[in-house]
């Protein structure tokens, strides 16, 4: 009777940990669905206020510009993936990830309250643009601490499922963004979006902040005491130890984030600007593609749990180098909505395979006293020089009728995330060196 009492007692003990990691899961990721809900808000929303803040010029002009400004706050996650790893490994993760909500909330705030330029002038832009640096601080921490966060507290041997939420929350922030633009596209004319409609995202994004800080009060704090008082615990110098580990993530996240904002961020413009599609029908593709994008992060997530993370990182790799020209090639002359959909889709599904593991995979090649630190740095160094530039080089090489080299620097970053990738340790997850 004890030994069943006993049996009794351990399956409930497991199931309330299985609850409490599901929670966890949870609270990080309503924080980074809300983080990049704000920060895709200016992708999906320059269409309309290009105008506002740069006057003159033509669309792609305009467009180039609010680009401009786009890659700019990419420069500033190296300086958040530092600053925020360092508060992850010293102070905490729990810490880091209110902060970080915090300030990208209040950038989505001063945007959506911002004069033009008719307004006040040369201070429209420039104000943009600090708002845009102070979320790009924000987003550069938030990626490596929730990364970091979500791969402490996931089920060993589910860690590809459970770390592949991130991304669902990261597409899901982006696909909330999309379709409250879209709704605003039905429920507001052309003129009345363009005026002040654009500033209603926004708005919404730093309402939503107060449900996520809600959430993330409520989490327990994964960083170990021990590990967090040692000397070298969030430092560039204990970082250093595992240079070789840092260097590979800025390999292959070069790759995977250049393939990710070309064919989520630019596509709605490559499809408007390049393939001659109607600003809504190019909406209606890109949500219903990036919902299924959300979806299936989970099921890719268990692959790399079955096959390991090597594995799934040789696939996006090898199916991104070859892929990639093909498909930007057709949507070129694409006139099909449902032809461009399957495309775009068949894009994403690649990029899933690095997607739906680039947290844990990341996050398993540091130590705890450095993880949030190596995870968020060399994420945010990556993504500032090939993610965030993604749309200014594709608008830049277009205005000099060049469009086509485009396709093949996104074909060529796959091609060395795959060479990169064929370091990765075959055993274990696939990323343990």
């Amino acid at each position: 009777m004890t030994e069943i009492v006993a049996a009794e007692h351990k399956t409930a003990m497991r199931k309330d940990g299985t609850r409490q990691r599901v929670w966890a899961i949870v609270g990080a990721s309503s924080g980074n669905l809300v983080e990049w809900f704000d920060f895709y808000v200016y992708s999906f929303c320059s269409l309309y206020f290009a105008h506002i803040f740069f006057p003159t010029g033509n669309t792609t002009t305009q467009l180039l510009q609010t680009a401009g400004v786009f890659a700019a706050g990419f420069l500033m996650r190296p300086i958040g993936g530092w600053l925020f790893g360092h508060i992850a490994d010293r102070h905490g993760r729990k810490r880091s990830m209110l902060i970080s909500v915090c300030m990208m909330c209040f950038g989505s705030l001063v945007i959506a309250c911002l004069p033009g330029y008719a307004q006040i002038g040369t201070w429209a832009p420039a104000l943009l643009l600090l708002a845009r640096l102070f979320q790009g601080l924000s987003v550069g921490g938030e990626y490596g601490t929730s990364a970091t966060y979500m791969s402490e507290v996931a089920i060993e041997g589910r860690k590809g499922f459970f770390a592949s939420f991130q991304y669902v929350t990261l597409i899901g922030g982006q696909l909330l963004a999309l379709l409250v633009v879209v709704i605003l596209q039905h429920t507001l004319s052309d003129s009345d979006l363009r005026s002040w409609g654009w500033r209603i995202p926004f708005a919404l994004g730093a309402v939503l902040a107060v449900v996520a800080l809600w959430l993330r009060r409520s989490l327990n704090e994964t960083a170990q005491v021990e590990n967090r008082t040692l000397k070298e615990a969030g430092t560039l110098k204990g970082l250093w130890r595992h240079r070789r580990a840092f260097i590979m993530v800025l390999g292959f996240t070069a790759g995977g984030s250049l393939c990710f904002y070309t064919f989520t961020t630019y596509m709605q413009k490559y499809l408007v600007n390049t393939s001659g599609m109607h600003a809504n029908t190019a909406s209606a593709i890109m949500t219903g593609a990036l919902f299924i994008y959300m979806l299936v992060q989970p099921f890719f997530g268990a692959l790399s749990d079955k096959i390991g993370r090597r594995n799934s990182m040789l696939c996006f790799g090898g199916l991104s180098a070859v892929c990639t020209v093909p498909i930007l090639t057709a949507l070129q002359y694409v006139t099909s909505p449902w032809a461009a959909f399957g495309l775009v889709l068949m894009a994403l599904m690649i990029a899933s395979f690095y997607t739906s593991i680039s947290g844990i995979l990341k996050a398993e090649m540091f130590p705890p006293h450095v993880r949030a630190l190596g995870v968020g740095l060399s994420y945010a160094v990556a993504n500032a020089i090939f993610g965030g530039s993604a749309e200014y080089v594709a608008l830049f090489l277009k205005s000099i009728g060049s469009e086509t080299a485009f396709f093949w620097y996104v074909s060529g970053m796959g091609l060395i995330a795959f060479v990169v990738s064929l370091s990765l340790h075959r055993k274990g997850g696939g990323s343990k060196l």
